[in-house]
């Protein structure tokens, strides 16, 4: 018999109780709204017979003891389970490791309070079907955080996957593991949101037939397709920014083959905002300009700032069409070098939002 099951990812959700949020001018999150936004989410999972919730990181707005505790409370009440990973949010110093897992022992971290330092699992979610969490959040010899999967992981998660003993291997981790943008692994706006040893995970992956891995961080609506290590890269975007996405997936297998049918969902409106989608895209655009003008004067363009200044009337929505994914871009009236390079950024296959990615066939 085939399997069969249904789930939904939620990410970013960066929960902030009124009191502890963080007003910053130029910040693109809205975490304002951040619990509004995902009992909306909720309100419409319930109307589905769902098996499982994944939520892939930054599960408050910057680890605050009460963030987590409101949270976890929240998901007590849910009639599935759910299964949490740390994003760098949840875990902004190394002494934070310890004070995560203790929230979420019944999220996925299973091993309990005695290993309250590791951040990664595993978990039987279903008959022959294994959700792998891992921890991809650490901190270089300068106590600043990057994505990376320590060799101790490393070597757990080769001898996890070497006993074959699921049918289905999911992955949950929060960099990104494969490209999610044009050239996001060598420019640095973009190469922060991926693992630095992203090769060796792939290689794991690849080893043990793993198709299919779920991503947050980056903010935005994607999916990527890695022909050398066969699998995808599922991101999804924050629940507190432009476009407040989340999906639902019906995994199928049948004498047919594998498939996983996706679909993606916008919360529209919430009381405070009607036009929530309206609201955020403008949000977005009144602080787009700093975020611009690095990409119009940094490398690979260099221009200087007075002809950068005139092109950004026209990047005002670029990042909020990005992010709402399947993005198509044309700037005719581009010096031709820049033209190429923010066309550049339209989007690949396979389809970022609505589509059904065939996992394998039986013949």
């Amino acid at each position: 018999m085939g399997l069969k099951f249904k789930f939904a990812i939620a990410s970013d959700l960066h929960i902030a109780l009124p009191h502890t949020i963080w007003h910053h001018p130029s910040r693109f999150h809205l975490v304002e709204y951040s619990i509004p936004a995902f009992e909306e989410v909720l309100s419409q999972l319930a109307h589905l017979d769902l098996d499982f919730l994944l939520l892939p990181g930054d599960l408050t707005q910057h680890g605050e003891p009460e963030n987590h505790q409101w949270l976890s409370s929240r998901l007590e009440k849910l009639p599935y389970p759910v299964y949490v990973i740390a994003g760098n949010h949840d875990v902004p110093k190394v002494e934070t490791f310890d004070k995560f897992t203790p929230h979420y022992t019944k999220f996925g971290f299973n091993q309990g309070v005695s290993e309250p330092h590791k951040l990664y699992y595993e978990h039987e979610v279903l008959p022959n079907v294994r959700l792998i969490g891992l921890n991809s959040n650490q901190f270089d010899e300068d106590g600043q955080q990057i994505g990376w999967i320590d060799d101790e992981q490393l070597d757990w998660l080769q001898k996890v996957l070497d006993r074959q003993d699921y049918e289905l291997n999911l992955v949950m981790i929060h960099h990104n593991v494969l490209e999610h943008m044009h050239d996001q692994a060598s420019n640095a706006l973009g190469k922060r949101y991926m693992l630095d040893n992203t090769k060796s995970l792939c290689e794991i992956l690849h080893k043990a037939q793993v198709k299919l891995v779920f991503t947050g961080h980056l903010h935005v609506q994607d999916i990527a397709y890695s022909d050398r290590y066969d699998f995808y890269d599922i991101t999804t975007g924050s629940l507190v920014s432009y476009p407040h996405p989340y999906r639902v997936l019906n995994y199928m297998s049948d004498a047919s083959g594998d498939r996983l049918e996706i679909e993606s969902f916008r919360v529209k409106s919430i009381p405070e905002q009607s036009d929530l989608l309206h609201f955020s895209r403008e949000w977005m655009g009144d602080r787009s300009h700093p975020f611009v003008i690095k990409l119009l004067t940094h490398p690979p363009l260099n221009l200087p700032l007075d002809v950068a200044e005139n092109m950004t009337p026209e990047l005002r929505y670029f990042w909020a069409y990005i992010a709402d994914g399947d993005a198509k871009f044309e700037f005719p009236n581009f010096p031709k070098v820049a033209k190429k390079y923010f066309e550049s950024f339209s989007d690949i296959p396979p389809t970022d939002n609505n589509v059904t990615l065939v996992l394998k066939q039986n013949h």
